[in-house]
């Protein structure tokens, strides 16, 4: 299972929200780019970069943080925030990121995504799927879709997209542990798919279920910048 930290950006700050509020927002560092060489230092390999301002808006904000990350760090990044049309994805491969999360533009355009799908092929694009009582979200979490989750995962795995990176908002930021039945329920019956939690995650022993249940991956924030789990924790579970 892949340890993936996570750095969340607002106006080039490493920030972590609450239950996907902007309203509830946290500042740690002012350049994410000192917290980045301390996973490298502490031989983390990913990194899940998220531009929040890019999110809720119409294209990409906070690209330099990409640059100047992927430019100072041998980190494999996944990026996401803001990829709203075919530049934004051209703008974050060419800023150096390995791979994007595809997540509104998923949802309101499935097939520019599928274009992408063609062009790139599976291993650079992730599926966003966030999730509110059960329901797609999209917008930096501020708008509401009508797909439910495993119908909106079982279209893309169907086109050859496997990757997906989960989060169920109401865990996300609290510290309260993942959504386990969720991801339990979403793998029962879909053997090709490679899950990807995100929210939630308070502990080693939270990953260790994570992994029990066959997650591909786990993506840690808050729990990181609270300090209920150090990288040299991290480190030494992915030993």
């Amino acid at each position: 299972m892949d340890l993936i930290p996570a750095i969340d950006i607002i106006e080039g700050e490493l920030v972590r929200l609450s239950q996907g509020s902007y309203d509830r927002k946290t500042v740690y560092f002012s350049d994410p780019l000192e917290m980045a060489k301390r996973f490298e230092d502490h031989n983390l390999k990913r990194l899940h970069l998220v531009d929040l301002d890019g999110a809720k808006g119409k294209g990409i904000v906070n690209l330099k943080v990409l640059e100047r990350i992927a430019s100072h760090t041998s980190l494999v990044i996944d990026f996401g925030g803001g990829i709203k049309h075919t530049q934004d994805l051209v703008s974050a491969f060419d800023a150096g990121a390995s791979m994007v999360t595809c997540g509104s533009v998923a949802v309101k355009n499935p097939e520019l995504v599928l274009s992408w799908l063609q062009t790139y092929g599976a291993d650079r694009l992730i599926l966003g799927a966030d999730a509110k009582d059960g329901l797609i979200q999209s917008s930096g979490w501020m708008e509401s879709s009508s797909q439910e989750i495993g119908p909106f995962i079982d279209y893309y795995l169907a086109q050859g997209l496997s990757t997906v990176i989960c989060t169920d908002i109401a865990k996300d930021g609290m510290l309260g542990g993942p959504s386990f039945p969720l991801y339990q329920q979403l793998l029962q019956t879909r053997p090709a798919l490679r899950l990807i939690a995100s929210g939630g995650v308070s502990s080693l022993e939270d990953l260790v279920r994570l992994k029990e249940l066959g997650l591909g991956g786990a993506i840690i924030g808050k729990a990181m910048y609270e300090g209920a789990i150090s990288l040299a924790d991290l480190a030494r579970f992915g030993e």
